[in-house]
C-alpha cells in the first residue's frame, strides 16, 4: 500500500498532521466547544420545510451570490450593514482560507498570538502564507502596545486577532484591535467565532468597522445558532473585500440547501439564541466548581473554559473518558479545555472532576507552581 511519504507531496506538508480534534462519541462530548443544545422542534421543522422547497430546485446551480442569506446575515448582525457588506462561506474556517487565498500567499506573512486557534498556522501552510507567532503575558492577555510593537516589528500582510481567543476564552479589547488596525499595512481579521458568548452590552469590533476599509469581523453560526454541522461561516466588511474574495472562492460554493437552512435559522435568531444564557450560566458553574477545587481558570467570555494546575493532563483526561466523558488536551502545560454543555452535562463533569480530585488528591499545590491565568 502506497504511504503519503510515497507521494509527490509539497515539501512544506511532509511531516505534518491534519486538524481534528478525537472523535470519540461518547454520553457527555464537551471537547470541540459545540452548542450541545438541541435546535429546537419548531426551528427544526420550519428548516426542514425550507431544505424540502430548495431540494426541488436542487438541479440547478444555487445562487452564486446567495442574497437572500446576505440580506439576513445583515439584518441579523445590524450596526447599520447592508449586503455589500457581508460574505459567507462553508464555515468561518473557509472565511478564512479565502482571506488567506486572496491577501496571503507565497512571500507573504501573517501574524496572530500565540497560544491561539490551531487552524491559523494550518491555513497559513495550506495558501503558502507565512505564519508568525507573537507571545501574550501569562494571563493569555495582549495590550494595545504590545500588539502594536509586534505589527511594526513584523510588518505582516495579515493580522489575525482571535475575539476571545481559542484556546483560552480570553477577551480582547477594542482598543486592541485599533492599535493593531493603525499600526498594520494590510488587512486585519478579527475572528469573533463566539461573540454571542460575550456579557451582556459588550461591545462587538463591527463597531469598529466604519472607516477601516481594511478591518474584517469573522463570525459563525457554528457555536451560539448550533449550527456546526451545517457549515456556515460570514464576515462583516467593506464591500470590496467582498469583491476581493470572489476572485478566489470556488464557483456557488454554498449550496442551495445551506442557504435554505441558514436563512431559516436566522429567522428565528430569539429563539435560537434562547439558549445562550444557558450555556453562559453553565460556564460560569464550571468556572466556580473548578475553582472550589483548587483549580486555576483563565478569564472567558466563551462558551468554553480553560483550567490549569493539572499535575498529569492525560490522566485527567483518560479517567474522565473511562467515565463517559469527554474535554480537550491542548498542549498547553499543565491545562485542560472543556466546553460548556446543557445543565446536566455540565453536573456530570463537575462531579467526575470532584472524584478525581477526592481520588488523587487537591491540585493546589499544582496550580501553585502554574503561572496565573486569570
Amino acid at each position: 500500500m502506497t504511504s503519503l511519504s510515497d507521494l509527490p507531496i509539497r515539501d512544506d506538508l511532509r511531516g505534518r498532521e491534519p486538524y481534528g480534534a478525537p472523535q470519540n462519541h461518547v454520553r457527555v462530548e464537551l471537547n470541540v466547544n459545540e452548542n450541545t443544545h438541541p435546535i429546537p422542534d419548531d426551528v427544526q421543522a420550519d428548516i426542514i420545510a425550507r431544505l424540502g422547497a430548495a431540494v426541488a430546485g436542487a438541479n440547478r446551480y444555487p445562487d452564486r451570490e446567495f442574497v437572500g442569506l446576505r440580506d439576513a446575515l445583515a439584518a441579523y448582525l445590524g450596526h447599520e450593514l447592508t449586503r455589500e457588506n457581508i460574505w459567507a462561506a462553508n464555515g468561518s474556517n473557509e472565511i478564512l482560507q479565502q482571506l488567506l487565498q486572496a491577501f496571503g500567499g507565497p512571500g507573504r506573512r501573517a501574524l496572530g498570538f500565540a497560544p491561539t486557534y490551531s487552524m491559523y498556522p494550518l491555513l497559513c501552510t495550506g495558501t503558502g502564507t507565512e505564519w508568525v507567532a507573537a507571545d501574550r503575558d501569562a494571563d493569555f492577555e495582549i495590550s494595545a502596545r504590545h500588539a502594536a510593537e509586534w505589527v511594526e516589528r513584523v510588518r505582516p500582510d495579515i493580522v489575525i486577532l482571535c475575539s476571545p481567543n481559542n484556546p483560552t476564552g480570553t477577551p480582547l479589547a477594542l482598543d486592541v484591535i485599533e492599535a493593531v488596525y493603525d499600526a498594520a499595512p494590510g488587512i486585519v481579521i478579527v475572528d469573533e467565532a463566539y461573540a454571542e458568548f460575550f456579557p451582556s452590552g459588550e461591545p462587538s469590533a463591527l463597531t469598529l468597522l466604519p472607516g477601516r476599509e481594511r478591518l474584517v469581523v469573522s463570525r459563525t453560526m457554528s457555536k451560539a445558532f448550533a449550527f456546526a454541522g451545517v457549515r456556515l461561516g460570514y464576515l462583516a466588511a467593506d464591500p470590496a473585500i467582498g469583491d476581493a474574495l470572489r476572485l478566489v472562492r470556488l464557483p456557488y460554493h454554498l449550496s442551495t440547501l445551506t442557504q435554505a437552512a441558514a436563512e431559516a435559522a436566522l429567522a428565528h435568531a430569539d429563539e435560537m439564541l434562547a439558549m445562550v444564557d444557558d450555556i453562559k450560566r453553565q460556564r460560569d458553574r464550571i468556572v466556580d466548581g473548578l475553582r472550589a477545587l483548587g483549580y486555576r481558570v483563565s478569564r472567558t467570555w466563551s462558551n468554553f473554559v480553560l483550567f490549569s494546575g493539572v499535575d498529569h493532563p492525560h490522566e485527567v483526561f483518560d479517567e474522565l473518558l473511562a467515565e463517559g466523558i469527554i474535554i480537550r488536551e491542548m498542549g498547553i502545560p499543565h491545562s485542560l479545555r472543556v466546553s460548556a454543555g446543557t445543565e446536566p452535562e455540565t453536573t456530570e463533569f463537575l462531579d467526575a472532576m470532584a472524584r478525581y480530585v477526592a481520588r488523587h488528591g487537591s491540585p493546589r499545590a499544582a496550580a501553585a507552581d502554574t503561572a496565573p491565568v486569570g
